[in-house]
């Protein structure tokens, strides 16, 4: 019949590499992939087809919180009646222990995005927590939160240094997502204001912020380029800025917006050296210096580097 296999795409490609074994991710997602892909098959899904928009199953992924030991797993459909969900997950779930929750993540667009807008829980709870220096986090399906946790830390940690923070300053946090910079910066800063597109993450950020008692951070929806002017206007003054945008780099309207509030120290942290090249030209020539660029492995045994950089402007 025609089973369904899973894997990676080729570089540069949609091909499926067909194989349950990734060397670099934890043994116990390799298992859960193996698994999940013989009850794919037990329960007979249909598999989407990029090219022609049809089929059920698009993706699925596993999350872990690495320090809890937590684990979700995302079945990404294109379409919400998934009558087997509930039996499937019951099954994942009961030969995993480890397993905390199982989601349904709907995506009927056409196009490559992997996860859609809505979310519902099929099986266990609706997120899983993961800890960072001693900060508590709860990582819903649509977040994005690093994947690696122990250079997560030496990343923020970096970001700190450069922050230079005294406990005096306001802080602007672009690209927010859970909250997790901003938490780190919070610590050591006045107040810190995060700005993510994402509504479901900012919730998730606002939750974050109450679970590890910090109240001098304020969480925006919305894109830093609007709301950054009204924040401005309102009288708040930025004296450091951290922007941690996505592989697309920032949007030029956001550089320029952050150079228009005169902030005095701007932390780039890119996992895209070319989009962040891209964007240091621009703030260059708009009156910053590039003073110094620390790489971070984050994604040990790939090509990929994440970095941080730390700009100031020109006297």
């Amino acid at each position: 019949g025609n089973l369904a296999v899973c894997g990676f795409y080729r570089q540069g490609t949609h091909e499926i590499v067909p194989g349950t074994k990734c060397i670099i991710q934890p043994e116990l997602n390799n298992q859960i992939a193996a698994r999940l892909l013989e009850l794919i098959n037990k329960y007979q899904l249909s598999i989407y087809q990029e090219e022609k928009g049809r089929g059920f199953l698009r993706h699925f992924l596993i999350r872990n919180g690495f320090h809890s030991g937590e684990v979700m797993v995302v079945l990404i459909t294109n379409g919400h009646k998934f009558e087997q969900g509930k039996a499937l997950a019951r099954e994942l779930a009961i030969s995993f222990p480890q397993i905390r929750s199982i989601i349904q993540n709907i995506n009927t667009s056409r196009g490559n995005v992997i996860l859609g807008p809505i979310s519902r829980c099929l099986w266990g709870e609706e997120m899983i927590s993961e800890e960072l220096d001693g900060l508590r986090f709860q990582i819903a399906a649509e977040s994005f939160f690093q994947v690696n946790p122990s250079q997560t830390v030496v990343l923020y940690q970096q970001v700190l240094e450069y922050a230079g923070l005294s406990g005096r300053e306001v802080v602007l946090d672009a690209y927010c997502g859970v909250g997790s910079i901003s938490l780190f910066l919070a610590r050591q800063a006045r107040r810190v204001y995060g700005i993510e597109i994402v509504e479901k993450a900012i919730i998730n950020a606002r939750q974050n912020a109450r679970l590890n008692q910090i109240t001098n951070v304020d969480f925006l929806a919305g894109k830093t380029e609007v709301l950054l002017p009204q924040l401005l206007q309102e009288g708040v003054v930025f004296e450091v800025a951290v922007v941690d945008p996505p592989r697309a780099g920032c949007e030029a309207k956001v550089l320029e917006s952050l150079v228009a509030a005169q902030v005095e120290r701007i932390i780039y942290v890119s996992c895209n050296p070319a989009t962040l090249a891209r964007d240091l030209k621009l703030l260059t020539e708009k009156g910053y210096v590039v003073r110094e660029v620390q790489p971070v492995d984050m994604f040990p045994q790939t090509y990929h580097v994440e970095s941080c950089c730390l700009l100031t402007r020109a006297l």
